[in-house]
């Protein structure tokens, strides 16, 4: 079983894998292990990865990046608009007919339309072929990290990407706790339980947005406090700077606006970012140099850190804000502080690591990958999760971001609201909360604070609870209903359940014993968390233990006491009819949440699957007129050096010109052909060179393999001069061996000395007389029929008899005795014991 973590962020992805007792970041087939979160649409298949980045610029208009930041939510979203605004954006997005984003792009000679949820399942399909390539095993179960801002449609739309892609996402996890795991499961050092937890800062800033989480650890747990979140505070928002001021330089100096040149603005944003990590090892002015920017015209620059800490000096007030606000709302104090860890990309920045110090009063570790931190952070938590891997007991809880309140129908009067999670609460966490209702009734979940929340419509979902009834005299059901935020972090309402009252009748006797013990079941889960239940009554059973007593001391008594106690049986009798039970009834629950359906995954997974198989089938193609064009090349340039010699003036002058037709062939008519037509186009080819090709093979090889040959007739004939001269090594040999490996060796000496003079008196270009393959199965038999007989051990003296009989008779009269030896001495052993146990 495979333990994967997947580091989805909006420009580079990472794999971590959990084998051979550690954890690992995994490779792609570029022998990179940072993927680029880029997909790119073809006339006949799709790129994702390192692939699609290389065709950023040669296909713009159908490749994608930065799809993760529109992912779960609508068209007319502010954030969307001004994201698409803001930010240069090469595709064509459009509002789908549900109010949804759609993407489109021309992919199979056709213009069509892609869910951010799609482009997302996509790029998860990249990394589950890249994992699997790594680990020759099949992946499922994942651990996806999210960013800690990502609310609850957000995280279900990401599961539903999973689950397009074939994956079963065991948890999604925030970035923030997936460094904060692989930061303290490793630490030795930390505090008991019992003790202070230890307060860690961790800053992340990523590509396109900026969290930071302070983190309590305890040996063997750790606990979030709180997180904080800027999703406009990335390192992008610094080439953007950059890109600007350079947009306005080149305007000014070399009359080109890029602007208007949307490949001109794509390279000059991947120099700026390049300029931007310069900058940050260096504090000499870095140059900046474009060949043919635009209207062939060569553009040039220069940038000092000091002057981009100028430009970027509005963000760093956003970054400061930021650190501040997490201080503040956790009412944590810079001593509080244990020390502070940096990951991702961007926190590499000379000016983000010392507002870290000016802020928190500490100078910012590196104890972490800054890359690759959060995947491994997963890995470990999809280690934790999966039952095939031991990992150390580690404890994770998690903060709510955001406050979530549920309301529900009620009276005018009544207060029909309630927080139920406030910000920074627990999770996974669950909560019982007890209705009074005659009849279905709905609930509704909302974020608390709609301003503190990245989406307009703060609403997380409606549940309706269905089935309820009133109770037999008419009164209100008492209806349970559990609410909970996952592993995941999505809000649900797991179950509910209605206490139904029932009188004990005629026909209560039977069915009694099952009522009462129904009782007490839900008499416990009632008083759950309240105190110790209280035990159902047992006068029944105390009273039937008192009967017989008593019917035993009255036997003599009168009448009287007998009329008594048939009063007080009937009386008994008459309470116990009247005596309540309840029994428990589950409620079907219909939830109304921003989520796919059933049908509309199933639609997307075999879409999902008709272009993964599309995809190979390309592949394979490609492969196929790949392996046709190498073929024309390699001959080509053979034919009339090393392979010159071995073929005829005429059938080298056919074979080049059907080398030279199948190349032209392949750049017109065989530009776009069917995989098998290719294949049959090489196997044409082939059956005019391999000919060519096994007689210079054969010419190599056969000297060797005559030689190899030569030497087995040599060892054979040697045996037989040293078995002529009566060599006392071979003595034991008898004469019929030997004249069986004289007769073999005649009879291929002759064969040899046949097959070499007949393929000597040949020209290169004719068919061999005889193959190196037959030489070397002649020398095999060779060796087969003379090796066990050459071979053969000498057999060992036989031993001489004694020559005394009289010393051997003694022995055998010895040996017996010898051997009764222990036991004689055993039982004189023992003898003494039973005298002394006597006396």
């Amino acid at each position: 079983m495979s333990v994967v973590g997947f580091d989805l962020g909006c420009l580079t992805c990472f794999v971590g894998v959990a084998r051979a007792g550690g954890i690992e970041t995994i490779a792609n087939e570029y022998s990179d292990r940072c993927t680029p979160a880029y997909v790119s649409m073809n006339e006949k298949n799709r790129c994702m990865g390192v692939s699609a980045k290389n065709q950023n610029t040669t296909n713009l208009k159908n490749t994608v990046s930065c799809f993760k930041r529109l992912i779960g939510r609508k068209f007319n979203d502010p954030l969307v608009q001004e994201e698409l605004k803001s930010y240069f954006k090469p595709y064509e997005v459009v509002e789908g007919p549900g109010g949804e984003i759609l993407v489109q792009v021309n992919y199979m000679g056709e213009k069509q339309s892609f869910t951010p949820t799609q482009l997302t399942a996509m790029l998860l399909t990249k990394l589950r072929e890249t994992s699997e390539a790594a680990l020759k095993t099949k992946v499922v179960d994942v651990v996806v990290s999210v960013p800690a801002f990502f609310t609850d449609i957000e995280r279900r739309a990401m599961l539903d990407a999973c689950q397009v892609a074939g994956l079963n996402c065991l948890k999604v996890m925030s970035d923030t706790t997936a460094a904060s795991l692989a930061y303290g499961i490793y630490k030795q050092d930390l505090p008991a339980e019992t003790e202070k937890a230890r307060t860690v800062v961790f800053v992340d800033m990523g590509y396109c947005s900026t969290q930071v989480a302070a983190v309590a650890f305890n040996k063997g747990k750790l606990k979030v406090l709180g997180v904080e979140s800027d999703r406009k505070l990335g390192g992008r928002d610094f080439d953007n700077e950059l890109v600007r001021y350079f947009v306005d330089d080149f305007k000014t100096r070399f009359k080109v606006d890029a602007m208007t040149r949307p490949k001109a603005l794509v390279r000059l944003t991947q120099e700026c970012e390049k300029l931007k990590k310069l900058m940050s090892a260096n504090s000499t002015p870095i140059p900046i140099n474009i060949e043919c920017f635009m209207d062939d015209k060569d553009v040039s620059g220069r940038m000092d850190r000091e002057k981009f800490e100028e430009l970027t000096k509005h963000l760093m007030v956003k970054a400061e804000v930021l650190f501040k606000a997490l201080l503040q709302n956790t009412k944590l104090s810079q001593n509080d502080i244990y020390s502070v860890e940096i990951v991702g990309g961007s926190s590499r920045i000379p000016a983000i690591k010392g507002m870290v110090q000016q802020v928190f009063a500490k100078e910012p570790s590196t104890t972490l990958n800054a890359d690759e931190a959060v995947a491994r952070g997963c890995a470990l938590q999809c280690a934790i999760l999966s039952p095939t891997f031991r990992v150390r007991d580690f404890s994770i809880v998690e903060a709510q971001p955001y406050p979530i309140t549920l309301s529900w129908e009620g009276n005018m009067e009544d207060d029909n609201t309630l927080e139920v999670f406030p910000k920074f609460h627990q999770i996974p966490f669950a909560k019982m909360m007890t209705f009074y209702r005659k009849e279905p009734f709905q609930l509704e979940s909302f974020y608390t604070h709609a301003k503190d929340v990245p989406i307009p419509d703060p609403h997380i979902g409606s549940f309706n609870v269905k089935n309820v009834a009133p109770q037999k005299d008419g009164s209100c059901s008492k209806v349970k209903v559990k609410v909970r935020i996952n592993n995941h972090g999505v809000f649900t309402v797991s179950s509910a359940s209605m206490t139904e009252k029932l009188e004990d009748d005629a026909q209560g006797d039977q069915n009694g014993l099952e009522a009462m013990e129904t009782d007490s079941t839900e008499k416990k889960s009632e008083d759950n968390g309240q105190g110790d239940p209280q035990p159902p009554s047992n006068s029944d059973s105390q009273t039937s233990e008192e009967t017989p007593m008593q019917t035993d001391q009255d036997q003599q008594n009168s009448e009287q006491s007998t009329e008594k106690k048939e009063e007080k049986t009937a009386e008994k009798e008459e309470k116990k009819k009247k005596k309540k039970t309840v029994k428990v009834v589950d409620l079907p629950i219909e939830s109304k949440v921003p989520q796919m359906s059933k049908e509309q995954l199933h639609l997307l997974v075999e879409r999902e699957n008709q272009m993964i198989m599309q995809d190979k089938l390309e592949m394979e193609r490609s492969h196929a007129k790949n392996a046709v064009e190498e073929y024309v090349y390699d001959l080509r340039d053979k034919l009339y050096s090393q392979l010159e010699e071995f073929a005829k003036e005429e059938e080298r002058a056919a074979f080049s010109k059907s080398l030279s037709e199948t190349e032209d062939w392949l750049y017109d008519e065989g530009e776009d052909q069917l995989k098998q037509v290719y294949i049959d186009k090489l196997a044409e080819l082939k059956k005019m060179g391999n000919p060519i090709q096994e007689r210079f093979s054969e010419f190599q090889e056969r000297p060797q393999a005559f030689e190899e040959f030569g030497k087995a007739v040599m060892l054979v004939r040697k045996f037989l001069d040293l078995c002529a001269q009566k060599d006392e090594k071979y003595s034991h040999i008898e004469t019929k061996d030997v004249d069986k490996v004289a007769k073999c060796l005649k009879e291929k000496e002759e064969w040899y000395n046949t097959k070499l003079n007949q393929q000597n008196a040949l020209k290169t270009y004719e068919k061999p007389i005889v193959l190196v393959s037959q030489i070397c199965q002649e020398k095999q038999l060779l060796e087969n029929t003379c090796n066990p007989i050459m071979n053969k051990t000498k057999p060992k003296p036989k031993e001489e008899p004694p020559k005394d009989d009289k010393k051997e008779k003694k022995s055998e009269k010895e040996t017996p005795t010898e051997n009764a030896q222990p036991e004689q001495t055993a039982e004189s052993s023992e003898a003494p014991k039973v005298d002394m146990d006597v006396d």
